[in-house]
Parts: C-alpha cells; structure tokens; sequence
C-alpha cells in the first residue's frame, strides 16, 4: 500500500544518486488504499499471534448458515484462513470465496477475523454477493447464498416489498416441502415458516397460493428463481455503516444539502452508495474512484472530475469511532478488489509496510470465475436443512 507523498506523517526515503535515469512511470488505474496507521506510523505493529498465550490448542465453534454448529479444533497461533477451510472442507464447497467468518466484537458488531487469538465462537457467512447468482457453477454454493438471503430478508437487512415477499416465500416453501399437498401439509403450513420481518396471514395465504402453482419444480429450480428474484432487489449485497457528512475540498452537489447530516454508506459490488431516510441520494461506481482513505474516526474518497469539471473532488464522512472508519475502509477495499480487479494487488517492498499491513490477498471474481469454469466433479449430494419452524401463536395482524 503506497502512501501518497505529502499526505501523511509518514515520507518516502530519498532516492539514491544514481547516473541512470528513471523510466517514467504511467498513472495507475487504480485506487489508493490509504490507512491511518500508514501515514502516522513509523513502526510495525505488534502481532498478536506473537502474544504469550497459555494453552497450544483452541476449540473454535462456528455457526453456519443453516443454524447447525460445526466445531474443531486449532492451533492459537492459526492464521483465520485455515478454519475457514476447514469450515469450507466440511460444507464440501468449492466456490468458497464469497464467503468468509466473522465473529462478535465486544461492542457485538460483526468484524473480519483475520487471525484467532482466543476462543471465540464464529459465523459462517456471504461475504461478496454475486451480482449474477446464475453464474454459479454449483447448486450447493447457490443454496448457501439462498440461507444467506432468508436471513438478510427475515432480519429487515434487505427490505421487500410485499409482492416480493410472497414471490420469494413461495419459492422457499417449494425448496424445503416440494410440492404443494394439502393432505400431506396441512392448511396452514406456510404459517410455521418466516419470510418477512412482519409477517401476516394475507402474505402467508399469497405464498401458499404460488406454491400450488410449482408441481414439479425441483429444490434446485425453486432456489435459482428466488435467486433471479432477489438480485434484484436495490439492497441485494450492500453492506450499510452509518455515518455523518462532511464537507471537504471540493464538494459534490447532490451528497447532502449540510455538514453532519446522518447518513447510511453501502458498499456493494458497483460501488459506494449513499443513503438518507432510506432513499439512495448518491452512487460512486468503482472506476470514478480514485483513492480511499481513513484518519481516525473519518473515511475520505476522492472522486475522479466528471465530464464538465476541472478539479478531482474529494468527500468526507464522519464515522461513529475509529474501528468503524477502518472496518468501512477495509471493506471498500475488499469489494473494489474483489470485484473491480483481475487480480489482487501486489504487496509493497519491505520497506514501505509500515502500520497497517492489510491486504486482500483472496481470488477476485474474475478468477473465482474461472476456478468455477474447471470444476470437473458431478454435482455433489447434500441435505438441506429444515430450516427453523414456529408455532402459531402470533396474532393475525400482522405481528411476528
């Protein structure tokens, strides 16, 4: 990670005489990654994996996303990546890297877990939603992102609409029961499943309506329509961090009308949107960023000049504290890496990994891709689980 000359605390040491001129080097195409730490540090923070820690061994236990527990053993000193292959191992999931583990902080928020240095309990989770689940080479890897999805609906994080909800709850219905048959199920099956934060009985009759009309539809089929249907969706895959505005350099009409107003940041697979009140009121797609960047509890971008202007702008955003700005940084990073490169970055020389040494070191897309495209195993044979059923014990409502 580059540090941009004259932005920071942090300088580059002087060039070494030399008889030879340089080649010139062309801009890169590229946005800079630029943290706190970088510009401010000159000295390499303390590992924790090299913290004395009693014990050689760790039971770690991880929530995967059926609701079951998968727990193993590992040594303290294990970098995250090899219990999240041994979650993936276990799961027999090949296109593994749109997942990831997280785990609770002691503020509960869910962050990265990029070493295990104690005996944390962790979730197996989606990590990059594909923009086009079609492009999947394997049911099973589909069927994973459908539990990811019912949980992001079910816990609000993905609003729907109503008819949206009866669509993609008939679906489930379809995938989990097959079939519609009323002696076999029952009249008021539908009711012991969730498919919306506030459910009632008008949407449950809808779902129930749909699912008569899928005789022969596999599990399989139902779940690539709920897919087809969901990616739709204007909050399919954007991770939300709330925020403040901040007026800084050259400001862009259309962000906010005033400094500190409350606003919500997505970060999605096109890009970084800004939200108000629940509505999107800004987009910048990847390619008009030029660098990302965070100072303490604030997150900066700088924006590329558009078509009639003269000047790069550049935008702030007040974040609640310091861990929020870095853990906001570390996934724009993620996702324009993940999504907008053909491959990872090449790390720096030695002498200029000072601070922060984050790197997102996975395959991108584009290579996930072309792994996906090699796959020679048949499809392989997996359960699905039942997922969670409830009594009818709610009101008709509409409470849940």
């Amino acid at each position: 990670m580059m540090t941009e000359p004259g932005s920071g605390q942090t300088t580059s040491p002087p060039p070494r005489p030399s008889s030879r001129p340089r080649p010139h080097k062309a801009p890169s195409t590229r946005p800079e990654y630029q943290s706190s730490e970088e510009k401010a540090s000159s000295r390499p923070s303390r590992s924790p994996l090299k913290s004395p820690n009693k014990g050689k061994n760790m039971q770690c236990k991880v929530t995967l996303l059926d609701g079951t527990e998968y727990s193993c053993v590992v040594e303290k000193r294990a970098k995250g990546q090899l219990l999240f292959d041994k979650v993936c191992d276990h799961l027999n999931l090949l296109e593994k890297d749109y997942f990831g583990l997280t785990f609770r902080d002691m503020e509960n928020q869910k962050v990265p877990s990029p070493h295990l240095c104690g005996a944390w309990s962790f979730s197996f989770n989606v990590k990059f939603y594909p923009p086009d689940p079609v492009q999947l080479s394997e049911d099973i890897t589909r069927y994973y992102l459908c539990l990811q999805l019912r949980d992001d609906i079910v816990s609000g994080r993905l609003p729907c609409s109503f008819a949206t909800h009866t669509v993609l709850g008939s679906y489930t219905v379809q995938s989990e029961l097959g079939d519609y048959d009323p002696e076999e199920l029952g009249v008021d099956y539908v009711s012991e499943f969730r498919f919306a934060p506030n459910q009632t009985k008008e949407l449950e009759e809808k779902v129930m309506d749909l699912h008569k009309n899928y005789k022969g539809m596999t599990p399989a089929e139902a779940e690539l329509h709920f897919l087809e249907n969901a990616k739709k969706l204007s909050m399919y895959g954007v991770d939300l961090h709330h925020a403040k505005c901040r007026i800084i350099g050259f400001w862009l009409a259309g962000v906010c009308d005033s400094e500190g107003v409350e606003i919500m940041l997505g970060v999605c697979a096109s890009g970084l949107l800004i939200y108000r009140d629940r509505l999107r009121i800004n987009r910048f797609a990847w390619p008009k960023v030029l660098k990302i960047s965070y100072k303490r509890n604030n997150f900066y971008i700088k924006i590329r000049p558009g078509e009639f202007e003269q000047f790069e702008s550049t935008i702030g955003f007040k974040l609640p504290n310091h861990r929020a700005a870095k853990r906001l940084w570390k996934v724009c990073v993620e996702h324009h890496t993940f999504f907008r490169l053909v491959s990872p970055e090449a790390p720096p020389k030695k002498f200029l990994t000072l601070g922060s040494k984050f790197r997102f070191s996975g395959r991108t897309q584009a290579q996930t891709r072309q792994a996906s495209s090699q796959i020679m195993r048949p499809g392989p044979y997996f359960e699905r689980s039942a997922s969670k059923r409830y009594t009818m014990s709610r009101s008709l409502d509409g409470g849940g």
